[in-house]
């Protein structure tokens, strides 16, 4: 029954995000980081990984990953059979730095009239709540869909933070999130969109 409610809290969250007060915005900042780099070298917890649909591997982030991972992660990912878009599914980080790896697999940008926005917010909050069901203290994020996907970096920085941080005020776990970038240019848009939200990261 707590579960049940710490999902409903996760979800209203999500689409009315509000600061209430300066001092909240103060407390998340220090839960919220942005750093630019390799995800796959970070020293967290878990790292997500912006799957596809198969979770087999494939470009850029994904790719990356199983090749750091060594192929006991691609073993362990033919076992689960796939993963839907917008939802998340948890694996062992094998020889990555993180003991956790959670793969989830975002939209393809159409427009943004596909519900694309409502997809990827599910990406960000299903990753986070698989982190906590299993103790996840410190989380990286990718840029989820911003590659070959197509989905305009602006507006997936609005939607991932807007995800994020109504996760974070409903919930205890995870501690700590990193939104990792690969690029510079990348990671000042984020900052943009941070500032949005009240937010100097």
């Amino acid at each position: 029954m707590a579960d049940q409610a710490d999902e409903r809290g996760g979800r209203r969250g999500v689409g009315a995000f509000r600061f209430e007060s300066a001092e909240l915005a103060v407390q998340l900042m220090g839960r919220v980081e942005i750093t630019v780099g390799d995800l796959t070298e970070l020293p967290v917890d878990a790292i997500v990984n912006a799957a596809n649909a198969s979770l087999l591997g494939g470009g850029g982030v994904d790719g990356a990953i199983h090749r750091a991972a060594g192929p006991g992660l691609l073993e362990e990912c033919r076992e689960i059979g796939g993963c839907p878009a917008g939802e998340a599914r948890m694996t062992g980080g094998y020889r990555l730095p993180a003991r956790w790896v959670i793969h989830t697999v975002g939209p393809v940008w159409q427009g943004g009239s596909r519900k694309e926005a409502t997809v990827l917010g599910a990406c960000y909050t299903e990753s986070l709540r698989l982190a906590a069901r299993n103790n996840v203290r410190s989380i990286a994020f990718p840029a989820i869909s911003t590659g070959i996907y197509g989905y305009p970096m602006d507006r997936a920085s609005e939607v991932a933070l807007r995800s994020v941080l109504a996760w974070l005020v409903a919930h205890e776990l995870p501690e700590r999130v990193l939104l990792c970038c690969f690029h510079d240019d990348d990671s000042l848009i984020l900052r943009e969109a941070a500032a949005g939200f009240g937010l100097q990261l």
